[in-house]
């Protein structure tokens, strides 16, 4: 088996996470004190945010847009500030929102530069294929990532999620590139898993909540 010649990224929980649940209800509720900002910040992980964690009771009312919360910007939020909104007054959800899927709402996991930075020295292109209800481009480009990404194939602006075909053929048609030509790296066996039924080779790493080494290196070795 000849190795592949580019690589597809997921994005929250592969390249990206979001910003420690404390920093965001700060960042977004300065008017808090840091007591107050722990506990809410405990009840809002709860409720489910934008990049995780998944919501920990789903309200029955919120799981069908909950499942396709992704297809569009506008239902993204709406489900979002829903959730938000069980914890915290709708304002205070807007707010908490926005910062959410704002640029500085996310941090980069610390491989993630180099681990780009290689794959653009070695020539090998690079899609950002994601389940996400926002543009990206303005979070990569805050933290110098932009530049090293040729393609973003983005649910919320095709209509369609992972794990369906089209969503990878899209990106495969963007390369200009077959399956068996790619590797497909993420973190959700469902959704990203599903690369390998199409032919694509898949890397699975195991989410990590915290912005630590991982593991993003192992791809190289597979170029």
């Amino acid at each position: 088996m000849t190795p592949p010649t580019a690589v597809l990224f997921d994005f929250a929980g592969t390249l990206l996470v979001p910003e420690p649940a404390a920093a965001w209800v700060s960042a977004s509720c300065p008017e808090l004190t840091a007591g107050e900002v722990a506990e809410l910040a405990q009840a809002l992980d709860r409720a489910g945010r934008p990049g995780g964690p998944e919501p920990v009771a789903l309200p029955q009312e919120w799981a069908e847009a909950y499942a396709q919360r992704d297809i569009s910007a506008s239902g993204h939020r709406t489900v979002y500030e829903g959730l938000l909104s069980t914890v915290v007054d709708l304002s205070v959800a807007r707010r908490l929102y926005e910062r959410s899927v704002s640029p500085a709402g996310w941090v980069p996991y610390p491989d993630a530069l180099p681990v780009l930075t290689e794959l653009r020295n070695r020539g090998v292109p690079v899609a950002v294929v994601s389940n996400v209800g926002f543009d990206l481009r303005a979070v990569f480009a805050r933290h110098g990532l932009a530049e090293l990404v040729g393609t973003f194939v983005l649910s919320c602006e095709i209509a369609v999620m992972k794990p369906e075909w089209e969503i990878y053929r899209r990106a495969l048609a963007a390369l200009e590139l077959q399956p068996q030509q790619v590797v497909m790296v993420g973190d959700d066996p469902r959704s990203d898993g599903a690369a390998a039924s199409f032919g694509i080779r898949t890397l699975l790493l195991p989410y990590s909540a915290a912005p630590v080494e991982h593991g993003l290196d192992a791809v190289l070795r597979l170029l």
